[in-house]
């Protein structure tokens, strides 16, 4: 019986062949490995920036534009105005305007506003573009309004819409609004205040939000009214949270600031 003979030197049995091969799809694997490990934090990284961090920063920059664009109001009224003082009686109820200063509908991404409510801030301060279209209006940050409804101080429904959980988020925190809760609307002319009463969700095919007198069909307007509406839950999209509010006051520009935005949030 003849002995087995071990390889020769510098050949490669079939056990050394196996080992390579077991050793070349451990190395496949590992790089697969890697590869999707690197994709889930990758994606993680993107889902955080869509959530947290990039609503955070869009945010800031949207409330910087609107405080930068009321700077510019009142600067340009200083100037056509030199020796205009704002009377301090002018902020009391009995002493504004009973008739607000009317606004034509705006074009399309047109801004004509901005949104200020305490109770999300003092620095809360969005710009109003005409419409609600994605790209023109929502998608770059701003609060849009609907085309149609009543411009801010008209009889009837000023209802607007907004990102809940994207752009910046403008109405992330809608669900927080207490009753009583200032909602001012600052323009060129002065400041439009209303005050929140109550929010509902309802189906995202509820067109009646946007009535003269939200929900109520056929019913003529004789109050100013604010319909403020956004996606539910924040990032999803089955129902929609609408929120409303009573026209309080108008505060024309020679007045200053209403009380309204510098009053104590409980």
């Amino acid at each position: 019986m003849s002995a087995v003979r071990p390889p020769e030197s510098g050949s490669a049995g079939p056990s050394t062949r196996r080992g390579r091969r077991r050793r070349s799809r451990v190395s496949v694997v590992g790089v697969i490995g890697e590869v999707l490990l690197t994709a889930g934090v990758i994606a993680f990284l993107f889902v955080a920036w869509q959530m947290w961090i990039g609503d955070a920063i869009v945010g800031a920059q949207n409330n910087a534009e609107g405080s930068q664009l009321a700077e510019q109001w009142e600067q340009q009224y200083e100037t056509a105005s030199p020796d205009a003082t704002p009377d301090p009686e002018a902020t009391d109820p009995a002493a504004v305007t009973a008739d607000p200063i009317a606004i034509p509908e705006a074009a399309e991404g047109e801004t004509f506003g901005i949104m200020r409510i305490p109770r999300f801030g003092a620095d809360y301060m969005v710009k109003l573009a005409g419409g609600v279209n994605a790209s023109t209006s929502l998608n770059v940050g701003a609060i849009g309004h609907y085309p149609g409804t009543a411009m801010p101080g008209d009889v009837g429904n000023f209802a607007v819409a907004a990102h809940r959980g994207s752009h910046g988020a403008p109405f992330m925190n809608l669900p927080a609004l207490q009753a009583g809760d200032a909602i001012v609307i600052e323009t060129q002319d002065g400041w439009y205040t209303y005050r929140f009463r109550n929010s509902e969700y309802v189906t995202p095919d509820s067109v009646d939000v946007l009535l003269p007198v939200p929900r109520q069909d056929d019913v003529a307007a004789d109050d100013r009214y604010i319909t403020m509406t956004t996606c539910s839950p924040r990032y999803g999209f089955s129902e929609r949270l609408a929120a409303y509010g009573v026209f309080e006051s108008f505060t024309p520009r020679s007045a200053g600031e209403p009380a309204a935005l510098t009053e104590a949030v409980a």
